[in-house]
């Protein structure tokens, strides 16, 4: 059985640093002019996941509930900049649907986890 009691072990949190992780690694290779703009913008909404779901993880009573929903805005956000990213030519479509693919089961399990803390 998984300790809850420590973020580490949370299969949620774990998907969501692949995720952000991936995005890091395929920003990569966007163009030099995207730095300040798109790239920062998708390694933001990236980063917002599970800096979301951690902070979550600590709160108490409502108040983490707050946390998870910022965390599941910012992986709506992050879908669409993969869209847009995808549209420009800015990734191979392999890499869109496997991060698409991720953004997804991401989002399946933080749903998950919301309604068993519920």
């Amino acid at each position: 059985m998984t300790d809850l009691n420590s973020i580490q072990n949370l299969r949620v949190l774990q998907r969501a640093h692949e995720l952000a992780l991936l995005v890091y690694k395929t920003t990569m290779e966007f163009p030099k002019n995207e730095q300040f703009g798109l790239v920062s913008q998708m390694r933001r909404s990236a980063v917002s996941v599970p800096s979301n779901i951690a902070e979550g993880f600590r709160r108490r009573g409502r108040d983490k509930f707050v946390f998870y929903s910022y965390s599941l805005g910012s992986l709506e956000e992050l879908k669409y900049q993969l869209l847009l990213s995808f549209d420009l030519e800015y990734m191979p479509k392999e890499n869109y649907d496997k991060l698409f693919k991720l953004a997804n089961e991401t989002g399946k399990m933080l749903n998950a986890w919301i309604n068993f803390v519920r």
